[in-house]
C-alpha cells in the first residue's frame, strides 16, 4: 500500500497496530547497519539510498509485510535461509509479523552494505 507521508516517522503512524513492532525493529535495523546510506520516503514506502539509488525498502502491504532486497545477488545467496517465505525477485513477502527472521534481515542487510552489484 502506497503512503503519502513524507517522512518514516510519519509512515509508522499509519500502519495497522499488529505491524507497528516489527515494522518499526525493521527500520531500526536499516539504520543501524545501512552506514553512509540515506532514509527517505520513496514509491510510497520507507526506503534506503546511496547515491540516490534505492537498495532496501519496506512496506505494509494488505496481506503481508514486504521488504525489498535490491541487489538480487544478495537475495539470491540467502534463499535457503529464507524457505517457506513467498519470494520474488527482489521483495520478501511476510505474511505475519512472527515469521520474519531479524537476524536474517541483518545478514541480509549487511551484505547489501557490502556488495558492489547492481540492483535488480
Amino acid at each position: 500500500m502506497q503512503s503519502d507521508a513524507k517522512t518514516v516517522s510519519d509512515y509508522l503512524t499509519e500502519v495497522p497496530a499488529k505491524r507497528l513492532e516489527a515494522l518499526t525493529q525493521l527500520r531500526a535495523l536499516c539504520v543501524e547497519t545501512l552506514d553512509g546510506y540515506e532514509e527517505s520516503m520513496e514509491y510510497g514506502m520507507p526506503s534506503y539510498s546511496k547515491g540516490g539509488t534505492v537498495e532496501v525498502a519496506f512496506a505494509s502491504q494488505k496481506s503481508y509485510i514486504s521488504l525489498y532486497i535490491l541487489k538480487q545477488e544478495v537475495l539470491d545467496k540467502h534463499r535457503p535461509s529464507l524457505a517457506g517465505i513467498n519470494l520474488g525477485k527482489g521483495c520478501i513477502r511476510y505474511t505475519s509479523p512472527k515469521r520474519i527472521d531479524f537476524a536474517v534481515v541483518k545478514q541480509l542487510l549487511a551484505d547489501t552494505l557490502a556488495s558492489d552489484a547492481e540492483i535488480c
